[in-house]
Parts: C-alpha cells; sequence; structure tokens
C-alpha cells in the first residue's frame, strides 16, 4: 500500500487538531474560493469528518468584482461536489469602505458566511489561512504603526458575539503546500487574478516586500512573523484577563455613559492603563481609539491641569472629581 504523502498527512492532521473544537455530528463550513488553500482545507475537511459525523457544507461568495466571478464561483461549487461536500453559492454586493476595497471585499464576504452559518446552525466556519497569509497581515499592521492589537494577526480560533466560531486550521502550514496537496490530490485549482494585481496592498506585500526582505535577511521571515503574531496573542489574554479583574473594581455606569476611577487608573502602568481606557471606549460605544486619542484619555488621569472635555468618536471623556466620564455624543 503506498505511504501517505507528507503534505497530505501535514494539512490533514492540521485540520483533524482544529475539528477537536467541534462536536461530533456537527455541522461545519468551509469557506471556499477554489483556490489552493481553500480546496485543501475542504477536501481535508471531508476526510476527517467522515469518521465523526460531522456534516461538512462549502460556502463560496461571489463578490462580483471582476468578469466570470460566477462562473469561478459555480466551478468552486463543483468541485467542492466532487469531493463529496453539498455547496452554498452566494452572491453579495460590495459596497465602500474607509479601509479601501479589499477591507470592503472582507467585510461582505464574513457577513455573507456569517449568515450562512447561521442558517445551517454550524458549529463553526473553516477559513483557509495559512502561515504565509498570516505573515503578510503582521507585515501590513507593523506598516500602519497600530500597535500590538494589529500585529497579533489572526487567531486560529475565534468567537464573535454573535457567537459565530471561526476556524483557521492551517495557520501553521506554508502555502506551498497546500498547493502540493492539491497536485498530490489530483485537484484542479483556481488561482485568482486579484491575487495578483498590485493595486492591492497584501499583494504588494506578498509579491514585493516579503521576497526582499527573504532575500537580504534570509530565509524564515515568514515563520519569524507568524511566530511573533502567537507570542503577542498570548500576552493579550494574558492582559485581557488582568484588565477585565480590574475593571470589575474600577468602572462605574454614569448617565448616558460609563466612568473610570481616576485614582485606579493613575497607578496602573502605562499598558494596562490604555488597555482599560481602550475597552471601556470599545464596550460601551463599540468604538477604537487610536493611540493619539488613548494617550490623550491617559493625561485627564496622569498629568491633570483642568484640560477636556476631550471629543472621542462617538463620545465624550472628561474628568469630573475623582473619575474620568465617557458620555455618548
Amino acid at each position: 500500500m503506498p505511504s501517505l504523502p507528507p503534505v497530505i498527512a501535514e494539512i490533514r492532521l492540521a485540520v483533524r487538531t482544529a475539528l477537536s473544537a467541534v462536536p461530533d455530528g456537527a455541522t461545519v463550513i468551509v469557506a471556499l474560493s477554489g483556490g489552493a488553500d481553500s480546496l485543501a482545507l475542504a477536501a481535508a475537511t471531508v476526510f476527517e469528518a467522515r469518521s465523526r459525523g460531522i456534516r461538512v457544507i462549502s460556502a463560496t461568495i461571489d463578490h462580483g468584482l471582476q468578469d466570470g466571478s460566477a462562473d469561478a464561483a459555480a466551478q468552486a461549487s463543483e468541485k467542492a461536489e466532487a469531493v463529496g461536500i453539498r455547496a452554498v453559492v452566494r452572491r453579495v454586493s460590495v459596497g465602500e469602505s474607509a479601509d479601501g476595497p479589499e477591507a470592503a471585499a472582507r467585510d461582505a464576504r464574513y457577513a455573507a458566511l456569517r449568515a450562512i452559518a447561521a442558517e445551517e446552525q454550524a458549529a463553526a466556519v473553516l477559513l483557509g489561512h495559512t502561515l504565509d497569509d498570516q505573515a503578510e497581515t503582521v507585515l501590513l499592521g507593523l506598516a500602519r504603526g497600530s500597535g500590538a492589537a494589529s500585529l497579533q494577526g489572526m487567531a486560529p480560533r475565534r468567537q464573535d458575539e454573535d457567537r459565530t466560531v471561526w476556524l483557521r486550521p492551517l495557520l501553521g502550514v506554508r502555502r506551498d503546500t497546500t498547493r502540493a496537496f492539491c497536485a498530490a490530490s489530483d485537484l484542479a485549482v483556481w488561482d485568482d487574478p486579484h491575487n495578483l494585481d498590485t493595486r492591492f496592498t497584501r499583494v504588494r506585500a506578498r509579491e514585493r516586500v516579503l521576497p526582499v526582505l527573504e532575500a537580504e535577511l534570509g530565509p524564515g521571515i515568514a515563520e519569524a512573523l507568524a511566530r511573533t503574531a502567537e507570542q503577542l496573542r498570548e500576552d493579550a489574554e494574558a492582559f485581557d484577563e488582568m484588565i477585565h479583574e480590574t475593571i470589575e473594581d474600577i468602572v462605574e455606569h454614569a448617565e448616558a455613559g460609563i466612568s473610570v476611577s481616576v485614582a485606579a487608573l493613575a497607578a496602573n502602568p502605562a499598558a494596562l492603563r490604555n488597555r482599560i481606557i481602550r475597552l471601556v471606549v470599545d464596550s460601551e460605544f463599540g468604538v477604537g481609539l487610536t493611540r493619539l486619542q488613548t494617550l490623550e484619555v491617559a493625561r485627564l488621569a496622569t498629568d491633570w491641569s483642568g484640560q477636556g472635555p476631550i471629543d472621542l468618536p462617538g463620545c465624550s471623556a472628561r474628568r469630573q472629581g475623582g473619575r474620568i466620564v465617557f458620555r455618548a455624543r
């Protein structure tokens, strides 16, 4: 009996590990574009799900952003059905986003996947992001200078407020491995032309920046960036636990908003103080603060000379007595 190709064994193991969080007999959605990453994920998921009675459904999202997108979506669903998956195709309308067309398409795609997961009562949605995608995400976050949160990259497991669970089984797998898996499995891969379109920031990072870093600094850059993301996520989880314990003692509800103890904020290290401010504003008003906005609020506790109120997205911050009060605007 011929031995199993190592690339197939690697991806099946990654999927098996991720599916350990899914109950036997549950339903999972695999986001399928027809590219090598998602196709390898779909095939491996079908194999690993079979012994546990897990039902697998593919979801292909047609963004309608290029000629032939409907045909590409139909071909992806045919590939899904060929490996034993019931296929769902959903056409979406991509709107505008302040963060650009890539973000707008991503928002539309995730909204559609979330809706399909709800319709099918799925335990999880599986996404085909690889280690290379993770490295690109960290590199782009570093370029934006938006702090540790953006450098954490993509989590292997995430649960949204609406209880949608997202799994990324292939974050430890290189993109070349998924293509080799498809070749070894005789699966025809669709190459999205957008993946070579240098109008997109991520494509420029992939095709121009990372190869230069590898050439000038040596191999292993992608793995190093992915390790950085993993380490920062571990740190963030520890910080979050400390913050939630602290917030219970220092936060109170106020009229049309929420307030935080000045003394408690001032007593905490800057890293915790700034995270508390960002978390309070995000959880109460659903908006994120920039670093400059966060530091301005922190100065109400650490360097107050009568300044304020501070206008923030969706709210304002003002020092009143021994508390900083955030109110909706």
